[in-house]
């Protein structure tokens, strides 16, 4: 699978950071998953606020999927464990989902595990981008 690229604001990959650095001093169960979010924020491009393309799935971003195998389409937003909640479609960045989506371009597909393999998902619009709105410290 080609990695791509991940675009994160300043005040975005800090908080992230912040939020990992928590969960990893408690022994936190899921730390695979924790070190994945953990090498993407690694890699990706820290840039202006002004500077995120419009497509980008960022923080805060609310973005309609389609499952790739059943063609069942959802929105949700991306958002940090605080906020989460599946009843309002806020999904979690520390789900294995939410690391997928963090930084997915409109039209591109990713993958995720799931304990009977791995689910598809296409990121069919980005629907609402902060950086793109102005909206730069939700």
């Amino acid at each position: 699978m080609t990695q791509r690229d991940i675009y994160i604001t300043e005040f975005d990959v800090t908080r992230l950071r912040d939020v990992l650095k928590a969960r990893l001093s408690v022994g936190a169960r899921d730390r695979d998953h924790l070190d994945t979010l953990e090498n993407e924020l690694d890699r990706a491009h820290v840039v202006d606020p002004s500077a995120v393309p419009q497509d980008v799935v960022t923080m805060n971003s609310q973005v309609r999927i389609q499952d790739v195998d059943t063609g069942t389409e959802n929105v949700y937003t991306l958002v940090f464990p605080s906020d989460a909640s599946i009843p309002d479609k806020k999904l979690s960045i520390l789900a294995p989902i939410g690391t997928a989506l963090l930084g997915a371009r409109a039209g591109e597909t990713v993958d995720w595990p799931v304990p009977a393999g791995v689910r598809t998902m296409r990121i069919r619009e980005v629907l609402y981008q902060p950086e793109a709105a102005g909206d730069y410290h939700l």
